[in-house]
C-alpha cells in the first residue's frame, strides 16, 4: 500500500505533489532520481523488482532508493524509516549499504 501511494504522489502521471514538492522532499528533481534509480537498477540487482515465494513483490526500486537517500540526506533513524515506509531496521541498513556500494 506504501508503494501505491508513493507511486501516486510523486511518480504516476496524475500527480499529487508537485515537481517542486518533490525536489523539496528529496533534495533533487525528479529526472535526477529517475536516472539515478535506472542507473543503479542496470548496476546493481538488488534495485531490480522482486517477487517473494508467496509471489508477492518486494519493496520497489523506488522505495528502496528514497529509503536509501532519506537516511543520507536526512539522517533519518531507522526506526522512523521503519514507521513511515514499513522496511525493518536490517533491510533499511541494507538498502543504505547496497546503494553507496553501488555509486562508489
Amino acid at each position: 500500500m506504501s508503494h501505491a501511494n508513493l507511486m501516486s504522489n510523486y511518480f504516476n502521471p496524475n500527480l499529487v505533489y508537485t515537481e517542486e514538492d518533490f525536489r523539496c522532499h528529496f533534495l533533487m528533481r525528479r529526472h535526477v532520481f529517475e536516472r539515478l534509480l535506472r542507473d543503479v537498477q542496470q548496476v546493481n540487482p538488488y534495485f531490480r523488482q522482486k517477487w517473494d515465494r508467496a509471489g508477492h513483490p518486494s519493496f520497489s526500486p523506488q522505495k528502496k532508493v528514497i529509503v536509501a537517500l532519506r537516511m543520507m540526506a536526512y539522517g533519518s533513524p531507522t526506526d522512523l524509516i521503519d514507521e513511515t515506509h514499513g522496511m525493518s531496521e536490517p533491510t533499511c541498513l541494507d538498502t543504505l549499504e547496497q546503494l553507496c556500494d553501488t555509486i562508489v
